[in-house]
């Protein structure tokens, strides 16, 4: 019986996946593909947190079903992380759940709050789980911008004067991903002061509170305190400790949301595998030089990327937070799009990158460069797209002296 599923039906292709296709194939032929598509990251996790893994997990007692809510020391260590990092005190066991990766954190929420035809407000470009969690949940989504200026808190106006019904939440994500953006405690607190003024929850994403280059640490929503009232926070251990494959993240805030989100995950998971919660809080609570020292990765792979890119030519903004660069197309090649252009750069460069249009129509003139190759593997990348710019842009690239048509870029 053939039937398309109502909750699919509502998601579109998955963009990524024509150039993660077409990376496949190249790869099967034997081509070097330099992969900066996925922010997936390449350094190990730091030893020691590998060690308190490896110890944990032989004990027979840790191979039996975990806690959803997550172990009472791991909630500890991360409410005192909030303590040290940010000066706020949580209740590990009122306002703290741990969640498998802060994406299905969110998405969970998502399920967790939303009624189908609830208005959710979500930044264009965002990362999809913002968004598509949400959709997936039966909601309404309506775009905002997404630097964290008057324009957004205009926006958030508007929004709140043109809606039926009312916005039920907004989605905050800095620094942001994709587009690198920070927020500032002042502008969060106009939007606290905002969403409390007209009911609405706030959900921040911040899993890359410690990824940062020469600015202040980024700091939480949760340091306005009226954001209890109304907000709950999304971290992660993956960019911060290497460990994107362990699958840990917390959610942080206000009790309501967090006891919803607790509830229904309940329902669906038994919490991560005990010693990978045991490793975590470790991590946490142990020597925090491994962070620096991921940062300090992060910071020498981006230099060599924005240095490089502008002796070739193709000078992109320096990013001062996440591990990505967001890039805009060059302007010779811009009328393309983003699919259509990472399409040719990886056929005729061998390079891969994110299409900015996978994070909404507003990212459609930029790519998204993640930073996880090594600096000799980013050094190759750029002599290839030096190659690749001069063929279609001798000497300036805004103006095209030898550009195929857009069927040769299919």
């Amino acid at each position: 019986m053939e039937q398309e599923f109502h909750c699919i039906r509502r998601l579109p292709p998955y963009v990524f996946a024509e150039v993660n296709a077409m990376k496949a194939r190249a790869r099967a032929a034997g081509e070097d593909i330099i992969d900066f598509g996925m922010g997936n990251p390449d350094a190990p996790t730091p030893q020691h947190i590998v060690d308190k893994l490896v110890e944990t997990v032989r004990d027979p007692k840790t191979h039996r079903y975990s806690s959803s809510k997550g172990i009472p020391g791991l909630r500890k260590a991360h409410a005192a992380y909030y303590g040290r990092r940010f000066g706020v005190d949580i209740d590990p066991e009122t306002e703290c759940v741990v969640t498998l990766g802060s994406k299905e954190g969110l998405a969970n929420l998502a399920m967790s709050i939303t009624s189908p035809g609830d208005i959710i407000l979500v930044p264009n470009p965002s990362y999809p789980i913002h968004q598509f969690g949400f959709i997936i949940a039966g909601a309404a989504v309506r775009s905002i911008p997404v630097k964290a200026d008057s324009e957004f808190l205009a926006a958030l106006d508007r929004a709140v004067r043109h809606s039926v019904p009312k916005p039920t939440a907004v989605v905050l994500n800095y620094p942001n991903n994709p587009t690198t953006e920070l927020a500032t405690l002042d502008f969060y607190r106009e939007v606290v002061s905002f969403c409390r003024k007209h009911g609405i929850y706030i959900l921040s994403d911040l899993a890359y509170a410690e990824i940062y280059f020469d600015i202040e640490p980024p700091p939480s929503i949760l340091q306005i305190p009226e954001a209890r009232e109304i907000a709950v926070e999304f971290t992660s251990m993956s960019k911060t400790y290497s460990m994107p494959g362990w699958r840990i993240g917390f959610a942080t805030g206000n009790r309501r949301l967090i006891s919803a989100l607790t509830r229904i995950k309940s329902y669906l998971d038994y919490g991560a595998f005990t010693p990978i919660q045991v490793a975590a809080a470790a991590a946490l609570n142990g020597p925090q030089d491994c962070v620096e020292e991921i940062r300090q990765v992060y910071r020498e792979r981006r230099d060599v990327l924005i240095s490089g890119l502008e002796a070739a030519g193709w000078p992109i903004p320096a990013p001062s937070s996440t591990m990505f660069a967001w890039a805009p197309l060059p302007p010779a090649l811009r009328h393309l799009g983003s699919l259509e252009f990472s399409k040719l750069l990886l056929k005729e460069a061998n390079v891969a990158v994110a299409p900015g249009g996978g994070f909404g129509e507003n990212g459609d003139e930029y790519i998204r460069i993640a930073l996880v190759e090594n600096r000799h593997r980013t050094r190759q990348a750029v002599r290839n797209i030096r190659q690749f710019l001069s063929k279609y842009a001798p000497g300036n690239l805004g103006q095209v002296t030898n550009f195929p048509d857009k069927k040769r870029a299919v």
